[in-house]
């Protein structure tokens, strides 16, 4: 038991390194799936050089394979794709075709370039999924910290996806771990940083845009994260739910903000049941 929990928490440390260091620390310590493989590296998604992409696919059967959008979270500051390997990997071994896209980052940009540039990348992921094995009818947003906010965005103000593109009802199901969705006032320098700015703060709210017309949903948080509290998952499920839409929520005890991300690798995961309910649900909504 306490070999577990020291190689536990050297993980989730490590994981920390990864989200302030782009060199993988993470991703080249920790076993992958053999079950998924990268068929894309760094293809670009639009003109800027930001704006590339990488893409995982099963190793095993024939697609066409639903597509899973997944975005880095870093407090809109930091991260990169070639930290999550390990998750590309992880579903990819589960049946999915992922996408997993760098976007600008704070100093360099401020709410809302990041959403626009995750919308291009759906968008591309819409136009050119098949291509590499998935099936564009079937398309999901999975999120972490940051990465959360971008796709409980896309998923609930639908402008940003329509500015690039994207057809209404095109996202059929998103999922969001340890997201922030319910952060006025501003008071802390990170959300100031990013999004201080903004003319109108209401408008830069997930719960403010939640509707009956809204995809399913699937809402996690750890009980111990001290970066985002659980309440944003919470709220916003609550929100949904009485909206009618169709979400579901997971409060897993014991686990902090980096820990339930980093629960999707291979070690982790008899320590929260995270990439199982995940795959579940998204299997349950888009195949």
């Amino acid at each position: 038991m306490l070999t577990g929990l020291l190689l536990g928490a050297a993980l989730v440390a490590m994981l920390g390194l990864a989200y302030r260091f782009p060199d993988r620390v993470f991703n080249l310590l920790v076993p992958k799936d053999r079950g998924g493989r990268a068929v894309v590296r760094s293809v670009s998604y639009g003109p800027l050089p930001r704006h590339r992409l990488d893409v995982y696919a099963p190793t095993e059967g024939e697609g066409p394979w639903p597509i899973v959008v997944y975005v880095h979270g870093g407090s809109w500051a930091s991260g990169s794709r070639r930290t999550y390997d390990f998750v590309g990997r992880a579903l990819a071994a589960r049946g999915f075709v992922v996408v997993i896209p760098d976007y600008r980052l704070f100093p360099e940009v401020r709410f809302p370039s990041f959403l626009e540039d995750c919308a291009l990348a759906v968008a591309w992921a819409l136009r050119e999924g098949g291509a590499v094995g998935g099936a564009p009818d079937r398309l999901a947003l999975l999120g972490h910290s940051a990465g959360a906010y971008n796709v409980s965005m896309l998923a609930l103000d639908r402008r940003w996806l329509a500015a690039a593109g994207v057809p209404e009802g095109a996202v059929k199901a998103w999922a969001g771990l340890a997201g922030p969705y319910d952060f006025l006032p501003i008071d802390s320098p990170i959300t100031r940083n990013t999004f201080g700015s903004a003319g109108d703060l209401a408008a830069t709210q997930p719960i403010n845009f939640v509707s009956a017309n809204d995809p399913p949903a699937f809402l996690a948080h750890g009980g111990r994260d001290r970066t985002v509290a659980p309440r944003h998952t919470v709220k916003l499920a609550g929100l949904l739910r009485a909206a009618g839409v169709a979400v579901e929520d997971r409060l897993y005890p014991g686990v902090g903000h980096l820990g339930i991300a980093a629960a999707i690798s291979r070690p982790l995961r008899r320590w929260c049941p995270v990439l199982a309910d995940v795959a579940t649900f998204l299997r349950r909504h888009v195949g």
